[in-house]
C-alpha cells in the first residue's frame, strides 16, 4: 500500500470576468496603484544646488532617503520604524472594520495578479474558452495565444523592474545608462531579479501566494471578530439550494440559491464563499457582483452573498436587526495607538534636529600627562550637518572646569572653544585634543559633555563622553 502524499496537487483557478461595483472599484484601484508606481520616480522636485531634483530617492551611495521636502540619514533610522509601526497597526485596524480589504485592493501581489489575468483574458479569452483550449490538442491557435501571453506578462514584469531600480536612481539619468548599456551591474541584477519575480509570482503563482506564502491569512483571525464587515453569504435565505427557475411552488422547498457556481467562477483563489469564512478568502467581492447578475435574471433580491458582519446575519436570520458596530474594544485600541503614534510622529519631524554630534574617545593611549602637569585625551569628533549649506559650528565643553580644545591637525593653541566647519548635507570628521585637570574621577574617568552650536541659526546639541585620567580602565 503506498503512502499518502503530503502534498496536495494544485487545482488551477480559471476566474471569470465579471462587472459591478467590486469589479469597477478594483479597476480604479488598480488604475491609481499601477500610475503611482510607474511615475513616481519620474515627480520632480527642487531642493536647491547640488541636491537631487527627484521627489522620492533612496540614494543608498549617499546614505540619503529623499521623500519630497522630507530628507533623511541612516540615524534617522526609528523614523522607519515608527512608520512601520503605524502600518501595521493601520493594516490591524482596517482587517478588523472591513476585513482583508488590503489583500482585495491594494497588495502589489493582487494589483499585478489583475493584470496579468486581465492580458490574459483579452489574448485566450474568458473561463471556458481558456479551459477548453488547455484541456484540448496543441494547435497553432494555442500556441501563438500562449506566446503572446507570456510575452506580454514578460513586458510588463520588465517594466515593473525597471520602475523599481528608478528609486535607487535618478529616473532619467538610469533610463539612459540603462540602455546604453552603462548603468551599474546592479541596476541590471536588480532589473532581472523582479522581472523573474513579478512574472512567476503574478503569472504562475497567483492564488498560491496568498494561500500558501502570505503570513496575513493566518494573523487575520485574530484581527477579526462578529463585527467585522466581510463578503458572507445569507444561508438562511439561499438555503436549500436547487437549480431552476423560482416559480411559487418552487419557492416554499428551495431558497434563493440555485446553484449556478457563479460566485465560484470569478473567485480569484477559487473557493465557494458559502461555506462560510475561509482563510483564502480575500475579501475582493466579486462573487458579490456575480451573484447579483444572478438574481436580476432570475428576479429574485439582489445581495444573497453581500458584505455584511456575521451579527447582522444572524441577527437577520432571526428577523432582528443589529446595526454595525464602529466603535468597539478593539477598534478603540486601534484608534488610541494610531493616535498617540501619529503625534509622536509628528513631534518628533517637528522638532528633527538639522545637526548631530558624536564623539568616540581614543582606545590607546586613553591620556596623556603633558609638561604643564595637565591631562590630555584624545578624540574623534563627528559633527552632521544636515542642512543646504556650509556651517560653521562652535564645539565646547562642559563637565571639566579650565579644559581647553586643540585640532590635532592644525597645532593651533589651546582655545575653550572650537569653531569647526562643515560642508553642506554631510559629516566633518575631526580628531580633537581635550587639555584639563579632572578632579572628579571615578575609577580614573569622570563625565565631559560636547556641545556643538549652529553660529548661523543657533541650533545646539550635545553629545556626553568621558575624560581619562589615572586609574582608568582600558576597557571604557
Amino acid at each position: 500500500m503506498s503512502e499518502p502524499s503530503l502534498y496536495k496537487d494544485r487545482v488551477r483557478v480559471y476566474p471569470r470576468a465579471v462587472r459591478g461595483p467590486a469589479r469597477t472599484f478594483k479597476w480604479v484601484v488598480l488604475a491609481f496603484c499601477l500610475t503611482l508606481y510607474y511615475a513616481l520616480p519620474w515627480v520632480r522636485w527642487t531642493r536647491g544646488p547640488g541636491q537631487p531634483s527627484q521627489a522620492v530617492l533612496l540614494d543608498i551611495g549617499h546614505e540619503r532617503f529623499y521623500f519630497f521636502d522630507l530628507e533623511f540619514w541612516p540615524q534617522d533610522i526609528y523614523y522607519l520604524t515608527g512608520a512601520l509601526i503605524l502600518g501595521a497597526v493601520s493594516l490591524f485596524l482596517v482587517t478588523s472594520l472591513v476585513g482583508r480589504a488590503w489583500c482585495a485592493y491594494a497588495c502589489p501581489q493582487t494589483v499585478w495578479t489583475d493584470l496579468f489575468m486581465l492580458i490574459e483574458r483579452i489574448v485566450q479569452g474568458d473561463r471556458n474558452e481558456r479551459m477548453r483550449r488547455d484541456q484540448g490538442k496543441t494547435t497553432l491557435d494555442k500556441v501563438w495565444r500562449k506566446v503572446v501571453t507570456h510575452v506580454a506578462w514578460l513586458g510588463i514584469a520588465f517594466w515593473t523592474g525597471g520602475a523599481w531600480i528608478m528609486y535607487y536612481a535618478d529616473a532619467p539619468t538610469v533610463t539612459r545608462d540603462f540602455w546604453q548599456g552603462n548603468a551599474a551591474s546592479q541596476a541590471y541584477i536588480f532589473t532581472f531579479l523582479f522581472t523573474a519575480s513579478t512574472y512567476v509570482l503574478a503569472g504562475w503563482a497567483r492564488e498560491q501566494v496568498c494561500t500558501y506564502m502570505c503570513p496575513w491569512p493566518r494573523f487575520q483571525a485574530s484581527m477579526l471578530d462578529e463585527h467585522s464587515l466581510i463578503v458572507t453569504y445569507e444561508g438562511w435565505r439561499g438555503e436549500p439550494r436547487g437549480h431552476g427557475k423560482r416559480t411559487p411552488e418552487v419557492v416554499r422547498k428551495l431558497g434563493d440559491c440555485i446553484d449556478c457556481r457563479a460566485c465560484v467562477n470569478v473567485c480569484p483563489t477559487g473557493i465557494d464563499i458559502r461555506d462560510g469564512i475561509q482563510l483564502e478568502c480575500i475579501n475582493c467581492g466579486l462573487c458579490i457582483d456575480a451573484c447579483n447578475e444572478i438574481m436580476v435574471k432570475t428576479g429574485q433580491p439582489k445581495w444573497l452573498v453581500r458584505w455584511d458582519t456575521l451579527a447582522h446575519q444572524q441577527a437577520r436570520a432571526a428577523g432582528k436587526h443589529d446595526p454595525f458596530h464602529l466603535l468597539r474594544p478593539r477598534t478603540l485600541i486601534y484608534v488610541t495607538a494610531l493616535v498617540i503614534g501619529f503625534v509622536i510622529m509628528g513631534v518628533a519631524m517637528a522638532n528633527r534636529a538639522q545637526i548631530d554630534i558624536a564623539v568616540q574617545h581614543d582606545r590607546a593611549p586613553l591620556f596623556v600627562t603633558v609638561r604643564d602637569g595637565s591631562l590630555r585625551n584624545g578624540y574623534t569628533v563627528k559633527i552632521s550637518n544636515k542642512t543646504h549649506e556650509a556651517t560653521d559650528f562652535a564645539i565646547g565643553l562642559k563637565g571639566l572646569d579650565g579644559a581647553a580644545m586643540a585640532v590635532a591637525e592644525e597645532g593651533e593653541g589651546r582655545m575653550p572653544v572650537l569653531t569647526l566647519t562643515v560642508e553642506p548635507d554631510s559629516v566633518g570628521t575631526y580628531r580633537v585634543l581635550v587639555f584639563g585637570r579632572p578632579t572628579k574621577l571615578i575609577d580614573g574617568a569622570q563625565d565631559l559633555i560636547f556641545s556643538a552650536r549652529n553660529t548661523r541659526s543657533g541650533e545646539t546639541t550635545s553629545y556626553t563622553s568621558v575624560f581619562m585620567g589615572p586609574g582608568a580602565r582600558a576597557s571604557r
